[in-house]
Protein backbone atom coordinates (compact mmCIF):
# COMPACT_ATOMS: atom_id res chain seq x y z
CA UNK A 1 0.00 0.00 0.00
CA UNK A 2 1.31 3.55 -0.64
CA UNK A 3 1.81 6.02 1.73
CA UNK A 4 -0.80 8.38 0.52
CA UNK A 5 -3.15 5.36 0.53
CA UNK A 6 -2.42 4.01 4.32
CA UNK A 7 -2.42 7.78 5.06
CA UNK A 8 -6.31 8.04 3.65
CA UNK A 9 -7.17 5.41 5.77
CA UNK A 10 -5.88 6.13 9.15
CA UNK A 11 -8.29 8.14 11.69
CA UNK A 12 -8.32 11.52 11.59
CA UNK A 13 -6.10 13.68 13.59
CA UNK A 14 -7.88 14.51 17.07
CA UNK A 15 -8.02 18.57 16.71
CA UNK A 16 -6.01 20.54 18.59
CA UNK A 17 -6.99 22.98 21.15
CA UNK A 18 -7.38 26.70 20.39
CA UNK A 19 -7.95 29.70 22.42
CA UNK A 20 -8.69 32.86 20.98
CA UNK A 21 -8.05 36.45 22.98
CA UNK A 22 -10.41 39.35 22.68
CA UNK A 23 -9.86 42.59 23.46
CA UNK A 24 -8.95 46.00 22.46
CA UNK A 25 -5.57 47.39 21.86
CA UNK A 26 -3.35 47.63 25.19
CA UNK A 27 -5.62 45.34 27.24
CA UNK A 28 -2.94 42.86 27.81
CA UNK A 29 -3.70 39.97 24.96
CA UNK A 30 0.12 39.19 23.62
CA UNK A 31 1.50 38.94 27.70
CA UNK A 32 -1.45 36.70 28.24
CA UNK A 33 -0.32 34.70 25.10
CA UNK A 34 2.73 34.14 26.08
CA UNK A 35 2.11 33.20 29.46
CA UNK A 36 -0.09 30.75 28.33
CA UNK A 37 2.34 29.34 26.37
CA UNK A 38 4.62 29.15 29.94
CA UNK A 39 2.29 27.65 31.65
CA UNK A 40 1.32 24.63 29.26
CA UNK A 41 2.79 21.45 29.31
CA UNK A 42 1.97 20.63 25.72
CA UNK A 43 3.05 23.20 23.00
CA UNK A 44 0.81 26.28 21.64
CA UNK A 45 0.80 27.97 19.17
CA UNK A 46 1.39 31.45 18.43
CA UNK A 47 -1.66 32.61 15.61
CA UNK A 48 -2.53 35.70 16.82
CA UNK A 49 -2.96 39.27 14.72
CA UNK A 50 0.20 40.66 15.05
CA UNK A 51 1.88 37.19 13.71
CA UNK A 52 0.03 37.68 10.74
CA UNK A 53 0.15 41.36 10.43
CA UNK A 54 4.25 41.30 10.50
CA UNK A 55 4.01 39.32 7.52
CA UNK A 56 3.27 42.27 5.24
CA UNK A 57 6.04 44.18 3.59
CA UNK A 58 7.33 46.31 5.81
CA UNK A 59 5.89 49.20 3.65
CA UNK A 60 2.15 48.34 4.83
CA UNK A 61 2.89 49.09 8.52
CA UNK A 62 2.64 52.93 7.85
CA UNK A 63 -0.01 54.81 6.45
CA UNK A 64 -1.27 55.47 3.83
CA UNK A 65 -1.01 51.80 3.32
CA UNK A 66 -1.92 50.90 6.37
CA UNK A 67 -5.06 52.27 5.68
CA UNK A 68 -5.41 49.25 3.79
CA UNK A 69 -5.23 47.09 6.57
CA UNK A 70 -6.50 48.06 9.99
CA UNK A 71 -5.50 52.18 9.42
CA UNK A 72 -8.90 53.10 11.55
CA UNK A 73 -8.43 50.81 14.56
CA UNK A 74 -12.25 50.00 13.96
CA UNK A 75 -12.72 48.99 10.27
CA UNK A 76 -10.55 47.13 8.01
CA UNK A 77 -9.49 47.91 4.41
CA UNK A 78 -9.43 45.16 2.18
CA UNK A 79 -5.76 44.16 2.48
CA UNK A 80 -7.63 43.49 5.91
CA UNK A 81 -10.21 41.49 5.51
CA UNK A 82 -8.05 39.32 3.22
CA UNK A 83 -5.27 38.82 5.73
CA UNK A 84 -7.66 38.14 8.69
CA UNK A 85 -10.04 36.02 6.40
CA UNK A 86 -6.12 33.87 5.93
CA UNK A 87 -5.75 33.86 9.77
CA UNK A 88 -9.08 32.26 10.72
CA UNK A 89 -8.39 29.64 8.28
CA UNK A 90 -5.18 28.99 9.37
CA UNK A 91 -6.03 28.51 12.74
CA UNK A 92 -8.26 26.04 11.98
CA UNK A 93 -6.22 24.13 10.03
CA UNK A 94 -3.72 24.14 12.55
CA UNK A 95 -6.02 23.00 14.93
CA UNK A 96 -7.80 20.00 12.49
CA UNK A 97 -4.02 19.13 12.23
CA UNK A 98 -3.65 18.19 15.93
CA UNK A 99 -1.83 21.62 16.78
CA UNK A 100 -3.00 23.73 19.81
CA UNK A 101 -2.78 27.69 19.32
CA UNK A 102 -3.58 30.49 20.84
CA UNK A 103 -4.53 33.61 18.88
CA UNK A 104 -4.97 37.39 19.83
CA UNK A 105 -7.66 39.19 18.41
CA UNK A 106 -9.86 42.84 17.91
CA UNK A 107 -13.07 41.03 16.69
CA UNK A 108 -13.65 44.96 15.33
CA UNK A 109 -15.62 43.87 11.84
CA UNK A 110 -18.74 41.38 12.05
CA UNK A 111 -17.80 39.47 9.32
CA UNK A 112 -14.52 38.24 11.19
CA UNK A 113 -17.23 37.32 14.08
CA UNK A 114 -19.37 35.34 11.54
CA UNK A 115 -16.27 33.41 10.06
CA UNK A 116 -14.73 32.48 13.12
CA UNK A 117 -18.00 31.58 14.73
CA UNK A 118 -18.46 29.31 11.20
CA UNK A 119 -15.09 27.90 11.25
CA UNK A 120 -14.25 27.12 14.95
CA UNK A 121 -18.02 26.20 16.08
CA UNK A 122 -17.18 22.24 15.59
CA UNK A 123 -13.71 22.60 17.25
CA UNK A 124 -12.12 22.60 20.93
CA UNK A 125 -12.29 26.54 20.51
CA UNK A 126 -12.70 28.89 23.72
CA UNK A 127 -13.60 32.56 23.12
CA UNK A 128 -11.35 34.72 25.98
CA UNK A 129 -12.91 38.36 26.42
CA UNK A 130 -10.15 40.44 27.77
CA UNK A 131 -11.33 43.62 29.66
CA UNK A 132 -10.23 46.50 30.57
CA UNK A 133 -11.37 50.05 31.65
CA UNK A 134 -10.74 52.67 29.24
CA UNK A 135 -8.58 55.05 31.39
CA UNK A 136 -6.04 51.79 32.10
CA UNK A 137 -6.02 51.41 28.66
CA UNK A 138 -5.38 54.91 27.57
CA UNK A 139 -2.46 54.94 30.64
CA UNK A 140 -0.78 52.00 28.90
CA UNK A 141 -1.58 53.57 25.29
CA UNK A 142 0.32 56.78 26.44
CA UNK A 143 2.99 54.72 28.08
CA UNK A 144 3.70 52.37 24.64
CA UNK A 145 5.49 53.99 22.06
CA UNK A 146 4.47 51.49 19.44
CA UNK A 147 0.83 51.79 20.05
CA UNK A 148 -1.45 54.61 18.38
CA UNK A 149 -3.22 57.16 20.82
CA UNK A 150 -6.98 57.11 20.24
CA UNK A 151 -6.78 53.27 19.32
CA UNK A 152 -7.84 52.12 23.27
CA UNK A 153 -10.92 53.95 23.33
CA UNK A 154 -12.36 53.65 19.00
CA UNK A 155 -11.59 49.83 20.20
CA UNK A 156 -12.98 49.57 23.72
CA UNK A 157 -16.59 49.28 23.32
CA UNK A 158 -17.03 47.77 19.65
CA UNK A 159 -14.55 44.69 20.56
CA UNK A 160 -17.14 43.22 22.74
CA UNK A 161 -20.41 44.31 21.31
CA UNK A 162 -22.43 41.24 20.66
CA UNK A 163 -20.27 38.63 21.86
CA UNK A 164 -20.47 35.74 23.92
CA UNK A 165 -17.79 34.49 25.86
CA UNK A 166 -16.59 31.15 27.17
CA UNK A 167 -15.00 33.29 29.73
CA UNK A 168 -13.53 36.77 30.76
CA UNK A 169 -10.47 38.00 32.28
CA UNK A 170 -10.10 41.44 33.63
CA UNK A 171 -6.30 42.68 33.04
CA UNK A 172 -7.17 45.84 35.47
CA UNK A 173 -7.30 43.57 38.44
CA UNK A 174 -5.80 40.82 37.41
CA UNK A 175 -1.78 40.29 36.50
CA UNK A 176 -1.23 39.01 33.19
CA UNK A 177 -0.06 35.90 34.75
CA UNK A 178 -2.62 35.61 36.99
CA UNK A 179 -4.79 36.14 33.94
CA UNK A 180 -3.26 33.44 32.11
CA UNK A 181 -3.61 30.80 34.93
CA UNK A 182 -7.51 31.73 35.00
CA UNK A 183 -7.53 30.76 31.51
CA UNK A 184 -5.91 27.84 31.87
CA UNK A 185 -7.75 26.51 34.81
CA UNK A 186 -10.91 26.80 32.86
CA UNK A 187 -9.67 25.21 30.20
CA UNK A 188 -8.96 22.20 31.78
CA UNK A 189 -11.92 22.05 34.40
CA UNK A 190 -14.57 23.52 32.48
CA UNK A 191 -16.64 21.62 30.11
CA UNK A 192 -16.40 21.78 26.22
CA UNK A 193 -15.96 25.54 24.91
CA UNK A 194 -19.69 26.82 23.83
CA UNK A 195 -19.71 30.84 22.61
CA UNK A 196 -18.62 29.53 18.92
CA UNK A 197 -21.37 27.17 18.82
CA UNK A 198 -24.09 29.94 20.60
CA UNK A 199 -22.64 32.86 18.19
CA UNK A 200 -23.04 30.95 15.34
CA UNK A 201 -26.16 30.20 15.87
CA UNK A 202 -27.14 33.82 16.49
CA UNK A 203 -24.95 35.12 13.15
CA UNK A 204 -26.19 32.51 11.13
CA UNK A 205 -29.59 32.19 11.83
Amino acid sequence: MSPVSQLAQEDPMKAGMIIMLNGASSSGKSTILHALQDLFDEPYLDAGLDKFLWMLPTRYLDRPLWDEVLGLATRAGDLGHHLVGGMHRAIEGLSRSGNNVIADHVLVERSWLLQSALLFSDLPAYLVGVRCPLEVLEARERQRRTRTIGQAKAQHELVHTDLTYDFEVDTSVSSAQACAQQIKERVEQSGPPRAFKLLKERVAG
